[in-house]
């Protein structure tokens, strides 16, 4: 009889959306399709928004596969931690950041916005930033944004 699968746990799947976010940026920046990215990475194009949606149950070798062709490094940095390079996109979705589609209320969730805008956005409106409600990713992002544009943080 077969061992029942534990699911993982929380820190794990943090983790798993963090990439599968890095991925879908790292696509958009590029101006890349799903499924042209799901062709050079030899899986299917549903597979890879599993990937992106951070979903445990896609085997890593698709993972790799995917970070590889979009020229994303992957590498174990100790037991616990693994690090996926995180870049500034060219292009910023609103729709992918919370709090940004908050301060950005006037415009779609499709619109994009250069890094330049998007700091400006965050830095004009901080005063009305939840810095309670950000993502992880949101927050990577201002970090991001942050050292590119002021050389400081306001993140912790």
């Amino acid at each position: 009889m077969r061992e029942k699968i534990t699911p993982p746990d929380a820190a794990v799947i943090a983790h798993l959306n963090d990439i599968g976010a890095q991925i879908r940026l790292r696509r958009k920046e590029l101006k890349l399709t799903a499924q042209v990215v799901a062709d050079s990475s030899g899986i299917s194009r549903v597979t890879l928004h599993r990937i992106e949606k951070g979903e445990a149950g896609v085997a890593i070798g698709a993972y790799l596969s995917v970070l590889y062709n979009l020229g994303l490094d992957f590498r174990v940095a100790t037991a616990n931690s693994l690090q996926v390079d995180k870049v500034l996109p060219n292009e910023i979705t609103i729709g992918d950041y919370q709090e940004l589609r908050k301060l950005a209320w006037q415009l779609p969730d499709a619109a994009t916005l250069t890094p330049a805008e998007a700091w400006g956005t965050y830095s004009r409106n901080w005063r009305h930033l939840d810095i309670n409600a950000l993502t992880e990713n949101e927050k990577d992002l201002i970090r991001m944004l942050e050292s590119r544009f002021e050389g400081t943080s306001r993140l912790v």
